[in-house]
């Protein structure tokens, strides 16, 4: 076995064992979370809401808090293991040269580039209740984008977040406000300039060597 392949084991094996040694966090929690958002909203909205014909706001609902849910935890699970990792001083798991890391999200990606810049917890958070949170809520989640105003109604098509939503939306119903084409184009963009800003810290170690 080649050390890349050891190494990989080895970082795969401690994410596996820390995500599930707290389960609450990580899985229960947002579950609980997207649970409460259908409920609130399905009551008060359902009837005064539409959305795409035939579709009533509870099933338009659900895909978008499932991928909510997705993007905001792919971030919080990553960024809070490297910082962690980064805090106790055992960042020689990320270290490992050479050793290439792989991500299958874009926010898994965002998440390792938000722990490399973050010194403490305090600037995850922050990261997280500027950008992921503002970004997750003006992306479709509740409402279809055509019901906005102009100015919002452009300002969502600059919100990767939006296209990742919206495509995963058209997997359900077979329509969306974007072409899917569009969609799959905006978050395949995004995932590569993400993964290109994170590989390049990772090999030069920026924020990473002390």
């Amino acid at each position: 076995m080649s050390p890349d392949q050891i190494g990989f084991q080895t970082l795969l094996k401690k994410e596996v064992m820390r995500f599930w040694s707290v389960l609450g966090q990580t899985v229960t929690a947002p579950v609980i979370t997207a649970l409460l958002y259908l409920l609130v909203f399905a009551q008060a909205m359902q009837g005064r809401a539409s959305a795409y014909e035939g579709v009533d706001y509870t099933q338009f609902l659900l895909p978008g808090l499932i991928m909510m849910a997705v993007i905001q935890n792919a971030f919080a699970n990553t960024s809070s293991s490297l910082i962690q990792s980064k805090v106790m001083g055992n960042l020689v798991f990320l270290q490992m040269a050479p050793m290439f890391l792989l991500s299958s999200a874009s926010l898994a990606v965002l998440g390792l580039i938000a722990g490399i810049v973050s010194q403490k917890f305090d600037h995850i958070a922050a990261f997280t209740n500027f950008f992921i949170t503002p970004l997750s809520f003006l992306s479709g989640v509740f409402y279809s984008v055509h019901a906005l105003p102009p100015f919002w109604y452009q300002a969502s098509h600059l919100n990767p977040f939006f296209y990742m939503i919206d495509g995963f939306r058209y997997g359900f119903f077979g329509q969306a406000d974007v072409p899917l084409l569009q969609s799959l184009l905006w978050s395949l963009g995004f995932f590569l300039v993400a993964s290109t800003v994170c590989m390049w810290m990772l090999m030069t170690g920026y924020k990473l060597k002390k």
